[in-house]
């Protein structure tokens, strides 16, 4: 059990080295591209920008920059994948990570307005879909088969089948349980809001951390930005504050705990940092991917904080983004800040502290 858990591990680690770069490139595009834009009650505003060469540039950087976000899911997935069953395996992980981001649509109802809302299972699913894919496609290459067909097993057979069961698992079994799951969500969320403030900014904040741009996560950012054109901005500040935190969190502790990180994750700390200071929550998404035990209760322990700080502060957001670049926009920004900085520092001591000690037992174990 022990070895198969290591092998799992190194699978996953596998398909987070291939996805590094692709975060790291729309992640600090986007940010740069973002960085230039007028911040509005819309969020940044692209048209906004002069001169126009400076507009037409940076609007290009952005589109580039979210590419590179969209193949993010099917890189990790597909090279998982590869990692369990080999190059046989990359086609359906591939396909698999794909869909993981483009689940379809589910209608919900924010607010009193029905709107369309697209369902995506994240980089969870994407991991879940690499796996199922690598070890589907394991299982295949097993089966015992005739010597005139196993020389196009692997070019032809191999990958229609895989591809086939992959995708109908994930937009017949995964996406229908996440659309319905957002739609629970909403509803509960919708409940809470004449409740207890302060419960209700600890469950967003949680919900933006769990799974970093994914089904909850979304639910969590649609209810709030929703309030915005009720002129009620005190939901959105909290959020706002919770969605950086996870990157800049577990940048922090790349810093502050070197000897904890590898180079690479030392590397992916840095660009975390300028992703987290311009409100991308992907950009942790390298370090749970290859930890989540571990990183994900840290990054919602920390989110929880700067979400609960920043509704006692009553900080409020009048745009639907976080970051400091909505700086301009927020409603008490100093405590915003705090907020931040609070719910920064929680990430970094949590997962520090949990793999300080997670390396002491496993030392004290194997001696």
């Amino acid at each position: 059990m022990i070895d198969w858990l290591k092998q799992l591990r190194q699978h996953l680690l596998t398909g987070v080295s291939y996805a590094i770069p692709f975060i790291a490139c729309g992640g600090i595009l986007i940010a740069l591209s973002l960085a230039f834009a007028p911040m509005t009650a819309k969020g940044p505003n692209m048209d906004g920008i002069e001169p126009l060469w400076l507009q037409q540039m940076l609007k290009l950087t952005l589109n580039i920059g979210e590419t590179s976000f969209t193949l993010m899911l099917p890189v990790l997935a597909g090279y998982i994948s590869y990692s369990i069953a080999g190059k046989p395996g990359l086609v359906a992980g591939m396909i698999g990570g794909w869909l993981a981001g483009h689940l379809g649509t589910v209608e919900m109802v924010l607010h009193g307005e029905k709107v369309d809302k697209d369902v995506n299972a994240g980089f969870l699913g994407a991991l879940a879909a690499g796996l199922i894919a690598g070890y589907l496609v394991q299982a295949i290459k097993q089966l015992p088969m005739h010597k005139l067909v196993k020389p196009i097993m692997p070019i032809l057979i191999i990958p229609v089948v895989s591809s086939v069961v992959v995708g109908a698992l994930m937009l017949l079994v995964v996406g229908p349980p996440i659309a319905h799951v957002m739609n629970d969500l909403n509803g509960w969320l919708m409940n809470m809001q004449a409740g207890n403030k302060i419960v209700l900014a600890m469950v967003l904040g949680a919900m933006i951390a769990f799974d970093m741009g994914g089904p909850v996560n979304k639910v969590a950012f649609f209810f709030a930005s929703g309030l915005i054109a009720e002129q009620n901005y005190s939901i959105m500040g909290p959020v706002a504050a919770a969605i950086c935190t996870p990157p800049l969190g577990l940048g922090l502790a790349t810093i502050v705990g070197r000897r904890l990180w590898t180079v690479e994750q030392r590397e992916s700390g840095y660009a975390a940092l300028g992703m987290g200071a311009i409100g991308i929550t992907e950009g942790a998404i390298p370090f749970a991917a290859g930890d989540p035990l571990r990183v994900i209760p840290s990054i919602m322990l920390g989110a929880m904080t700067a979400s609960t700080i920043a509704m006692l502060a009553g900080c409020g957001g009048k745009a639907p983004h976080g970051g400091l670049i909505v700086l301009p926009v927020v409603v008490n920004p100093v405590m915003y800040v705090v907020a931040i900085v609070a719910g920064t520092v929680v990430t970094a001591l949590c997962i520090n502290t949990l793999k300080t000690v997670w390396k002491v037992s496993g030392d004290a174990a194997a001696a």
